[in-house]
């Protein structure tokens, strides 16, 4: 983003801040740790431009901060690292990694007698665990193992219809101060595909009123007519869960993503959020 940005004319000074994400100690399932401490130097003029992982980034915004770009975007699949078959193919027993509670339900909704275990980490330090045998197989998003060099240790990646990535997963947020000048400069980074597909997503996950803590997956892509929107709710045990897709909806994307939660709603997606916020005693 810093070559792009001066490309633009603007003079860049890149800032690395550790977060609360980063560190062992960090709760599964809290976006806020992977920004806090960025959105706080944000607000307090510390930094400009914050960039974000777009799936680490809460729906309700700080005050005065905006997302200005969303540039494109990259494949958004999960990828199984450390075997060549997807969740249903493995063996009964076999200790599957991850810290996501989406990942989590999917894996034991497609396979339940699944060991799926904790991982934390960076993706060096995931590779590292699985190499020493602690798991036989972990769940990363391929995108990453491809920004990094790694996408050589993709086994399989899973299609989007049937393990429902992240809300943003794959996409990058450009986070600024609504009114400072950078978000005009930032602006034009835009990607309107990518701006779509975000949009789209994260106007689901509101409209559910989804926390931090609930296992919840949207992913969207324009079609000739409107978007095509996957979408699975569950349990983190993957006893119960529902799935819908909704094909040709509106080409608004706010509307497609409030369309499609009011679907799942009326089946019952209230209910077993509820549930799953209940399960893990938050």
């Amino acid at each position: 983003m810093a070559a792009a940005l001066r490309a633009r004319g603007a003079q860049v000074e890149v800032v690395s801040i550790t977060t609360s994400g980063d560190t062992a100690a960090a709760a599964p399932g809290d976006k806020s740790r992977f920004v806090k401490e960025i959105d706080e130097a944000l607000l307090g003029g510390e930094v400009d431009v914050a960039v974000h992982s777009a799936k680490d980034v809460p729906g309700a915004l700080p005050d005065g901060l905006a997302i200005a770009a969303v540039p494109s975007g990259e494949d958004p699949r999960d990828a199984v690292v450390g075997a060549a078959r997807p969740p249903g193919g493995l063996p009964a027993g076999a200790r599957v990694g991850t810290s996501s509670l989406r990942r989590r339900a999917q894996l034991l909704a497609h396979n339940p007698e699944l060991e799926v275990l904790p991982l934390r980490g960076n993706v060096d330090t995931r590779l590292r665990k699985l190499a020493a045998g602690d798991y036989d197989a972990i769940v990363l998003a391929g995108a990453g193992l491809r920004r990094l060099g790694r996408a050589g240790e993709i086994g399989v990646e899973l299609d989007v219809g049937e393990f429902v990535p992240a809300p943003g997963q794959g996409l990058l947020a450009l986070e600024t101060r609504r009114d400072d000048p950078a978000h005009a400069v930032v602006e034009g980074l835009d990607d309107p595909i990518a701006r779509t597909r975000l949009e789209a997503e994260r106007a689901l996950v509101e409209a559910l009123e989804t926390s931090c803590h609930t296992p919840v997956g949207a992913h969207a892509r324009p079609a000739k007519e409107g978007l095509v929107l996957h979408a699975f709710v569950g349990l983190p045990d993957g006893s119960e869960w529902i799935t819908d897709r909704l094909d040709g909806g509106p080409a608004d994307a706010r509307t497609a993503g409030i369309v499609l939660a009011g679907r799942l709603l009326a089946a019952g997606a209230g209910e077993l959020l509820r549930r799953a916020e209940s399960t893990l005693g938050r």
